[in-house]
């Protein structure tokens, strides 16, 4: 993925309140940030911001953080941030590998993956954010009765999602090839940037929600 620079975004995200900085001392702390102990969800690869911050604004009873791994992109969010400022939304800029570094066993209640890197060469399977790698490490820091949601319009990616679940050790929970189209799994449907985008030109979207078998190890790749 090729990104234009937006020229000084890494010194805004160094200096802004709204971003962690060093977040791996955070680590099964997040609720003194946030002053509560209200549930933690996070979305790994945010974007512009645009769906982590329409849930913190409609869900105040609920802390979030939004990761994005790109300093050019993250700005926007932040700046978006700056007019509305949300008390239940932080943001942090890392890279998803590093996840368990950052969050603690169980400390995190949802997981939203929402229009991921494709990573279409099949030598990068591993970066793609739902492959079993990644699971291994979100089943790390989810906790017991949390779940995880992915949204995408790729459908060898989704495709190839699907097929990671079981050698992962999660089930799956709903599962749907054309989201706006199914009532049930639109209720309360949130959209991105990207959704908006791909949906207005009548492409569907895919879209599971899965959680992790207790007891059930991954199975070796």
């Amino acid at each position: 993925m090729r990104l234009r620079n937006v020229a000084g975004s890494k010194e805004a995200i160094a200096a802004s309140r709204f971003v962690i900085q060093e977040p791996e001392k955070r680590k099964n702390r997040w609720r003194e940030l946030f002053g509560n102990s209200n549930p933690l969800q996070i979305e790994i690869g945010m974007g512009k911001g645009r769906f982590i911050m329409d849930n913190a604004r409609l869900h105040p009873e609920i802390n979030y953080i939004g990761i994005e791994k790109y300093s050019s992109v993250l700005i926007r969010g932040i700046q978006k941030l700056e007019k509305e400022e949300l008390p239940n939304l932080y943001f942090i800029r890392m890279d998803a590998e590093d996840i368990t570094e950052v969050f603690g066993e169980g400390e995190v209640n949802k997981i939203y993956l929402n229009f991921s890197d494709p990573w279409p060469k099949d030598r990068h399977a591993k970066r793609r954010l739902p492959s079993r790698e990644f699971l291994g490490r979100y089943r790390i820091i989810l906790s017991k009765e949390g779940n995880l949601e992915f949204k995408t319009d790729n459908r060898e990616l989704f495709t190839f999602a699907l097929g990671e679940l079981e050698p992962a050790g999660w089930h799956l929970e709903q599962v749907t090839y054309d989201l706006h189209h199914d009532a049930g799994m639109m209720e309360g449907n949130i959209m991105t940037e990207y959704e908006e985008r791909f949906s207005s030109k009548g492409n569907p979207i895919y879209k599971y929600v899965i959680s992790a078998i207790r007891g059930g190890e991954p199975r070796e790749s």
